[in-house]
């Protein structure tokens, strides 16, 4: 008996494996497909076994073909009495491979109908009829272009449906992955059902219950109620029965044996819910551990095991660019915690392979139905991030113009060193206007410097302030030996409304880089807007919101990018509301929440204008964050905001939203900034600002005044 296995591209090899379990006699492997000869039993096996194959089809006939009459007359000659009875129903499902003479398939099925209705009727002067959903008799014709015919092959579905519907899933999240897809991930990742598998971002549950199926020795067609050999005329009942008793002995000794750990995590309660009940009808619920839980908090339960996960994908772009951060966070977090783990990732965008910044072992070309996708493999012993520290060349050539700057340079960088290596800072102020000739500010971000140019007086002329900035530059190169391309240059002249905020030359797609700041790891840019997205005179306001966020409210107004909301999210807030009137700042925000592991589902952003917003308002916060600008137009609602006539309305619908007990940071950088007194007699205010001000900041201690806000009892 000749029969084939249908499968997705890239799993032959696991199918042909499999089949020789099941007795199968000389596999040959072909895109998509395994053929082989065997016995009945073999294709038993296979239809209740395979968990990787889509569908299991008998051969009836074979024969060439040039066009419908030859089609019709050879399908007549199949002894069809011998495959089904009249009474069943059947159905045909057809394939073209190839510029085939008979080129349309719904024609070429059609064709074979007539034949086998006409065979019945020549037989038996009736004819069986003819059911598309879930017929008695599922058949399938095949046509494959050849040199001067078409080459016809006829099968029965012996599996009837595709075996990838095992009877456990009710409830599926969005682009549910195939039982038998993700069968082959749990194959193709090493995985071998021994030591924990993990799957951080579970949705319906599929790899984990595959990986249970694999582990507890369970048949994956076990709980399907029907096959399409069921109404085929060479079924043998008692031997299916006896395969199906064998099947039902070796479930109940997995059962027996010992079990690894399979973990589930998923931020999304809807995700979590309907695994649960997946895992619940696959009979699975002591063997597996579903928790809702964000990427950001992900840690390894034991020291060694396999990490495996399908992971979103995001169909347009602006969600491919949130997907290229998660990517991001999931590799950052596998080389922090999981150094002793191996990772098996399925992605759907081969182009954001580069995106986890691993060294990957194997990458395996597999379908999800016609898209093109990749298991990326590796093991993550030795794939740890080293903090990056900038080593001093010796006796760099230095111009003498500009000694002067290089050698407060390096003895900010040398006195800051102890303090930032000790506090783990990585991006911090360097240098602050320290010598006249030299009006900059100069900030250190990572791999990246930031030099802020600050305009010359009027008795400087352009050509001296052009020639001190390019002896600024060149300093900082040869004191450090940085390539020129990591030297960010800006002007910073006095601004009125939003202009700081705004995208600065040609609307290109913005460049972000990547920094960290503590436990965050945080998007700047230092080319679209004059602030690079992280103001790092906050780093001890951040810092406060971290340990205070634990199980709070957490409320960002004016959020910005978002910075404060990451450590809101990472200190373990309960949720947290970010608001801004920018759609490209919250966007930003949205990059920054995905690059830690955090979902959308509890960070909620709100475009809107934060007056408007907080007037409208009915929630409550424990922790508030109020950093508004100093200046700034509305123009939707032709409303403008001046923060030292405003403040006290804007901290007073504030201070509404704030919950008995709560705590509301305010801070402003204008210098001239004056807190409005009948203030300190409505609330318990405490000015904070000198233990606001970082060591990096102590030359110019009004960078920002700060007050922390509560009720009074």
């Amino acid at each position: 008996m000749k029969f084939t296995a249908t499968c997705p591209a890239g799993v032959e090899l696991l199918v042909a494996g499999e089949l020789k379990e099941f007795g199968a006699v000389n596999p040959q492997i072909d895109v998509g497909a395994v053929h082989w000869s065997g016995s009945l039993e073999s294709v038993y096996r296979a239809c209740l076994w395979s968990r990787f194959a889509s569908r299991i089809f008998l051969q009836l006939a074979a024969f060439t073909v040039r066009n419908e009459d030859e089609l019709y007359n050879e399908g007549r000659r199949i002894d069809w009495l011998k495959v089904f009875d009249v009474k069943a129903t059947f159905a045909i499902n057809t394939t073209l491979s190839g510029k085939t003479r008979i080129n349309n398939n719904r024609y070429a099925g059609l064709k074979l109908k007539d034949a086998i209705a006409d065979h019945f009727r020549d037989k038996l002067d009736e004819r069986p009829s003819v059911q598309g959903q879930r017929p008695g008799v599922q058949l399938h014709l095949h046509l494959k272009e050849a040199r001067d015919c078409d080459e016809a092959t006829v099968y029965i579905d012996m599996s009837g449906e595709s075996l990838h519907r095992r009877g456990y899933r009710m409830a599926g999240s969005i682009a549910p992955l195939k039982e038998t897809l993700a069968a082959a991930i749990v194959a193709l990742s090493g995985w071998q059902g021994k030591g924990p598998l993990l799957d951080p971002m579970c949705g319906s549950g599929t790899i984990l219950i595959e990986a249970a199926m694999i582990a507890g020795d369970v048949a994956p067609g076990i709980s399907r109620p029907w096959f399409g050999f069921f109404s085929w005329k060479g079924h043998q009942p008692e031997l299916w029965d006896s395969l199906i008793e064998e099947a039902v002995s070796r479930e109940e000794a997995g059962l027996d044996r010992h079990w690894p750990l399979l973990l589930g995590y998923d931020s999304d309660p809807r995700a979590v819910a309907a695994a649960r009940k997946n895992i619940l009808r696959a009979g699975l619920t002591d063997h597996i551990q579903i928790k809702q839980a964000e990427l950001a908090t992900l840690a390894p339960p034991e020291a060694e095991g396999t990490l495996v996960s399908n992971l979103p994908f995001g169909e347009r772009l602006s969600e491919q660019e949130i997907v290229t951060r998660l990517y991001r966070a999931l590799g950052r977090i596998c080389k922090e915690r999981f150094s002793d783990w191996r990772l098996a990732v399925f992605i759907s965008n081969p182009d954001l392979t580069e995106s986890f910044t691993l060294r990957w072992e194997r990458r395996e070309r597999l379908f999800n139905g016609p898209i093109a996708c990749r298991l990326l493999c590796t093991s993550l012993a030795g794939q740890h991030e080293t903090p990056f520290i900038w080593s001093l060349p010796e006796n760099p050539q230095i111009n003498p113009e500009a000694e002067d700057f290089v050698n407060r340079l390096k003895k900010n960088y040398t006195k800051l060193q102890k303090w930032v290596t000790r506090e783990g800072i990585t991006c911090y102020r360097l240098y602050d206007r320290d010598l006249p000739e030299f009006n900059f500010a100069l900030d250190l971000y990572g791999k990246w410097f930031h030099l802020q140019e600050f305009a010359a007086p009027k008795t400087v002329s352009d050509e001296v302030a052009a020639k001190r900035l390019r002896l600024a530059q060149e300093g900082i190169q040869r004191l450090f030996g940085v390539r020129s391309d990591r030297i960010f240059v800006k002007r910073r002249e006095r601004q009125r409304g939003a202009k700081q905020y705004e995208r600065r030359g040609e609307q290109r797609k913005p460049k972000f880089q990547e920094v960290r700041e503590g436990q965050a790891a945080l998007l700047v840019n230092f080319t679209d807007y004059l602030d690079t997205g992280l103001f790092l005179d906050h780093r001890p306001l951040r810092q406060r919101i971290f340990d205070g966020a634990k199980g709070q409210r957490f409320l960002n107004l004016f959020g910005y990018t978002g910075s404060a909301t990451v450590q809101a999210a990472l200190g373990g807030a309960a949720e947290t509301t970010t608001v801004d009137l920018s759609a490209n700042y919250l966007d930003w925000a949205r990059k920054n929440l995905a690059l830690n592991g955090f979902a959308e589902l509890r960070h909620h952003l709100v475009a809107a204008d934060c007056v408007a917003w907080l007037r409208d308002c009915t929630d409550h916060f424990d922790l508030i964050f109020l950093d508004p600008p100093t200046f700034s137009n509305t123009k939707k609602e032709n409303r403008v905001f001046d923060i030292q006539r405003d403040h006290r309305e804007l901290l007073h619908l504030s201070m509404l939203r704030l919950a008995q007990g709560g705590v509301l940071l305010f801070s402003s950088n204008f210098r001239r900034f004056v807190l409005d007194e009948k203030l300190l007699e409505e609330y318990d205010v405490k000015d904070i600002s000198a233990a606001t001000i970082p060591q990096d900041f102590q030359r110019n201690a009004k960078i920002h005044h700060c007050w922390e806000f509560r009720l009074k009892e």
